[in-house]
């Protein structure tokens, strides 16, 4: 059956929507703004241009800017397709012409689709997915924020204060508690460790008296003051405060994740998993839109996952796999987390993992091992529709 198939540029006030007929004539080129009446007007005229035909359409972004315009495709029953822009840049260097604008991207996506048969298509998903979806990649956001604060502050502090900065651990709260109140080598020798322990404890900091003697026996082998010192010690004040703020944040999208994530039907079967807690659990659901209806096997998944290595053999060369270069960065770092934690606390995990070890591969290479392995049992688990369960090894009589 014949059919056409457009293509989408998207961008953030307009997109670009361009039409193919099976030969690769283009029908329609048009620029409309990121707004539903001309969104509906163009879904209009190719469906008109179809005429009757089926058409297929294919997009570069799965959210964020054409959210709507998806949506609207979705609402009309219309079949979508999923380009990644780094194929899309790739492809473009096969076609006619130099030059890079909206049309010409859009051709690419429509004639690559054309083509193309891997592409995957675009699936709504539960209204419980897309909200997890939302909610991790804000998470993702605020840890970001976080480690660069973080990071931030560390500096500064080393700038002053290198003794204290070489003794706190700045990523928890009592170190970070200390910092809102005391900064510099002097003020900490004035307050001694019986007054800098009270300060602590008044403010719900937990071995209150084992972090003021440390800061205290820091600051007792720092008695030179920096230049600058009293604008550092109001900027280390202000990023430790910014840290306890991020802190608050996190957890709150934290208690978020976890309340979404447990009222999906599967919870209850990934958090049976070892190593799968609420907030691994909602990235996994967030990552496969909810079900796992879009992958046919267990390899599929695994492939799409990025636990799955991809053969580079050429010439006399063979037995060669590396790191698939298009998978989900997410969804394969629940499968290594998981993994990486499983490896203590389950014994079926710990087993599987020594025996890549003594097989003569390495940490990271049997832990990857472990993950590809975890994809069977995951999906086995959501087939089945029944929880993880540790199998006791089998004993015999003496």
């Amino acid at each position: 059956m014949s059919r056409i198939w457009a293509g989408i540029d998207s961008g953030k006030g307009h997109h670009h929507g361009l039409a193919l007929d099976a030969d690769g004539k283009t029908l329609l080129s048009r620029r409309v703004a990121n707004d539903e009446p001309e969104l509906l007007k163009l879904i209009g005229d190719v469906l008109d241009l179809a005429d009757g035909r089926q058409v297929t359409w294919a997009i570069d972004m799965t959210g964020g800017e054409p959210a709507l315009l998806l949506a609207l495709l979705v609402g009309h029953g219309q079949e979508v397709l999923y380009m990644p822009g780094r194929l899309v840049n790739r492809a473009s260097d096969g076609y006619r012409g130099e030059g890079k604008t909206d049309a010409r991207d859009a051709y690419v996506i429509a004639d690559q689709a054309r083509m193309r048969r891997d592409l995957r298509p675009v699936r709504p998903g539960d209204e419980a997915a897309v909200e997890l979806k939302l909610l991790t990649g804000r998470r993702a956001d605020l840890v970001e924020d976080r480690t660069r604060v973080v990071n931030r502050l560390r500096g500064t502090l080393l700038s002053m204060f290198p003794a204290l900065e070489r003794t706190l651990e700045i990523t928890n709260t009592g170190p970070l508690r200390l910092l809102t109140g005391y900064q510099t080598p002097a003020a900490i020798r004035r307050a001694g460790a019986t007054r800098l322990a009270k300060w602590l404890a008044n403010r719900k900091v937990r071995s209150a008296r084992a972090l003021a003697e440390a800061a205290v026996e820091a600051a007792e082998r720092q008695h030179t003051a920096v230049p600058g010192e009293k604008t550092i010690a109001k900027l280390v004040h202000t990023l430790a405060e910014e840290v306890m703020a991020l802190n608050e944040q996190i957890t709150e999208i934290d208690k978020l994740i976890e309340g979404r994530f447990r009222e999906h039907e599967l919870a209850d079967i990934i958090l049976s998993v070892p190593g799968i807690g609420a907030t691994l659990g909602a990235e996994f659901l967030a990552a496969v839109g909810g079900d796992l209806d879009e992958f046919d096997s267990p390899d599929a998944l695994a492939a799409f996952a990025g636990v799955a290595p991809a053969p580079r053999d050429s010439g006399k060369v063979s037995g060669n796999l590396h790191r698939p270069a298009a998978y989900h960065r997410r969804l394969q770092r629940v499968f290594y987390t998981s993994a990486l934690v499983s490896v203590r606390c389950d014994p079926n995990s710990r087993k599987f993992y020594d025996r890549k070890r003594a097989e003569g591969k390495k940490h990271v290479q049997a832990v990857l091992a472990l993950a590809r392995r975890r994809v069977n049992v995951i999906w086995a688990l959501i087939r089945d529709r029944r929880c993880y369960q540790v199998t006791p090894p089998a004993t015999t009589a003496a």
